[in-house]
């Protein structure tokens, strides 16, 4: 199973940028699935998960500027992230528990930098 993330890069605070992630592999479905984050120095924390059925679950932190979307057809999450802050800056990590025949496994994909600054 992989998880391949895009979207990541540098952005000035007050903007916007979309985050897409897709799972590739041979697995029977995907429960949920979302975005942690990790800034310097400090610990990996949710930033919003959604589940197979579309319900989303968002970080206060991020609630009324980020958006999580899904589309189970293409495997894929998307994260529209808005008036992002300095605060925002962290290496985001797709995550996604795929369901196999036999037990299920959560999976990271790589990484991608989001860098807020002016």
């Amino acid at each position: 199973v992989q998880l391949v993330e895009s979207g990541g890069g540098l952005v000035q605070p007050g903007g916007s940028l979309r985050l897409s992630c897709t799972a590739s592999g041979n697995f029977l479905r995907i429960g949920n699935m979302g975005w942690y984050r990790q800034a310097p120095g400090k610990q990996r924390e949710l930033v919003a998960t959604v589940t197979s059925a579309g319900s989303p679950n968002y970080a206060d932190s991020v609630k009324g500027r980020f958006t999580l979307s899904r589309d189970n057809a293409k495997k894929s999450v998307y994260l529209q992230m808005s008036s992002l802050k300095p605060e925002d800056t962290a290496v985001y990590y797709c995550n996604a528990r795929v369901i196999f025949l036999v037990g299920e496994n959560d999976y990271w994909g790589q990484g991608t930098q989001v860098t807020v600054s002016s």
